[in-house]
């Protein structure tokens, strides 16, 4: 990677910064940050390199997609319908297209000096990760590619994922041009977290805001479970300021999660990974020691302090040496941006049957005909107003997630897909709860409810609910309103103890 010819086409990891999003990405600029700033407070990022902003420009000239690409996605209409048909023909565009020689080396001898190993292979746009816009799960992934033709292949699907359906929605919703948006690929060495742990943390409550707290999701082998919501995994919360204090162990909370399945290499099959039951033992272990929580938790302190906002982090244990591993960083874009001037409360009129119960994700309430949905080909059945309930949810599930009146899921956590999408849309979602997809009845009336805490229940039957919504520039004045009632009050009543009393005497 050294060569000048190529120097345009592919960095190394360690070359690049936060300054470089134009040319490699949110993603790849931010593991390049990490490892360039941070390794001094202890943090470790696996390396690799990535494909930049120039190669992809050059896949598309060499090509000549640009204009067909352009004029297809021209064609989309106002109101979507044709979303599915304009974004299969962008992506076979793409896929049938070829990489022009240097490209395909450069790649090739990035991955040769990584020593051809097992990598996993993501896609980094130069609008993502963006504090306005998060572009989360938007993109494609792919986890122990090993091979120069596997990787290639990887990589021409990273660039076709810049075209999901999900994508091409996302960016038209959010004023972003899609002819100027590029797709850098990051190459990044595995962590072998298949033979360990792998998770989500936020140097944030997502829930509350409450910044003095990291929340750690973690489950059995590769992260992708957890991101997806695929199973109910364990929950650390640490208390951030005592964390420089050593004689403390300030884990707040620890929830042992059900763990149902952990997701391998897998070795035999076509695929690249696979799901496998956990034992009964490992689903009743907790994933992390106090100790690694405790690594973890100082270190979404470091990387919150470096950025100067509120972290969304991905990370994985290596289970042939026992490291810990950083794997992604993004800004938090949801709860951070919450308006701070607004308190909504709700309020249940009353309460029925409790059909299922799972982690509420947000305050509100929501009700609606349920609809119970298994696969992302059944979505065209949900109608605007209804309740999703499912098994779990993925950025193929966004447009009709916009339109539901609330979310009920079997599996996930609070750091998963549904939950994220959920608070960013600001609709009631409860996750993890084991059997909702079973208990509750497509066509069934239900009410969904994240007004009593941490726990979400979902009722049988339409109930009755009130929404408040109070603004803290308007507190004073209403208090003064109401001491002003309570003086009235007050006045009125020492009037009429004089009138008794004068009674009283005559």
């Amino acid at each position: 990677m050294t060569h000048t010819h190529d120097a345009v086409l592919v960095r190394r990891l360690s070359d690049l910064r936060r300054a470089d999003i134009a040319a490699v990405g949110g993603k790849n600029a931010s593991l390049g940050e990490m490892i360039g700033r941070l390794a001094g407070a202890g943090i470790r990022v696996p390396g690799g390199f990535a494909t930049t902003a120039a190669a992809y420009w050059r896949f598309l000239a060499a090509n000549r997609l640009t204009e067909g690409i352009a004029a297809k996605l021209g064609e989309l209409a106002e109101d979507a319908h044709n979303l599915a048909a304009v974004g299969k023909a962008v992506r076979g565009m793409i896929l049938a297209a070829g990489f022009p020689p240097e490209l395909s080396e450069a790649i090739s001898r990035g991955y040769r000096e990584m020593g051809r190993r097992a990598v996993a292979v993501r896609s980094s746009a130069t609008a993502e990760d963006l504090p306005e816009a998060s572009f989360a799960g938007q993109l494609e992934s792919f986890l122990n590619v090993r091979g120069e033709r596997a990787l290639l292949d990887a990589c021409k699907r990273c660039y076709a994922s810049l075209f999901t359906d999900r994508a091409i929605v996302y960016r038209r919703n959010h004023g972003f041009d899609h002819m100027k948006i590029a797709l850098s690929v990051g190459v990044q060495e595995m962590v072998r977290a298949e033979k360990a742990g792998a998770g989500v943390m936020f140097s944030i409550d997502t829930e509350t805001g409450f910044d003095r707290v990291a929340l750690i999701n973690a489950a059995w082998g590769l992260g992708e479970n957890v991101v997806q919501g695929q199973v109910d995994p364990d929950e650390y919360m640490v208390f951030k300021p005592l964390l420089a204090d050593p004689l403390t162990t300030p884990i707040v909370e620890k929830r042992c999660g059900g763990k149902e399945r952990r997701l391998i290499y897998d070795s035999g099959g076509e695929r690249a990974t696979v799901n496998v039951p956990c034992t009964p033992e490992e689903r009743a272990a907790f994933v992390l020691s106090d100790a690694e929580i405790l690594s973890l938790a100082r270190w979404a302190c470091a990387i919150e302090a470096h950025y100067g906002m509120p972290m969304d982090m991905e990370w994985a244990k290596d289970g042939a040496t026992g490291e810990l591993f950083i794997v992604q960083a993004r800004p938090e874009t949801v709860v951070s941006r919450r308006e701070t001037g607004v308190i909504k409360r709700t309020a249940l009129g009353k309460t029925g049957p409790v059909l299922a119960e799972g982690m509420a994700v947000g305050e509100l309430i929501g009700a609606g005909k349920a609809v119970v949905i298994r696969s992302a080909e059944q979505i065209q059945q949900f109608k605007a107003g209804m309740v999703l309930v499912t098994e779990m949810t993925d950025p193929d599930w966004v447009p009709i997630m916009k339109i539901a009146s609330a979310i009920v899921t079997d599996s996930g956590g609070r750091t998963c897909h549904a939950a994220i999408i959920s608070r960013e849309l600001g609709i009631p979602c409860i996750v993890g709860t084991g059997n909702g997809s079973s208990a509750v009845k497509t066509g069934q009336e239900i009410t969904v409810s994240c007004a009593g805490g941490s726990k979400g229940l979902v009722y049988e039957g339409k109930l009755p609910y009130k929404q408040e919504e109070i603004r803290l520039d308007q507190l004073e004045t209403r208090y003064q309103s109401l001491l002003n009632d309570h003086m009235e009050l007050l006045a009125e009543r020492k009037r009429l103890e004089e009138r008794l009393q004068a009674l009283h005497r005559r």
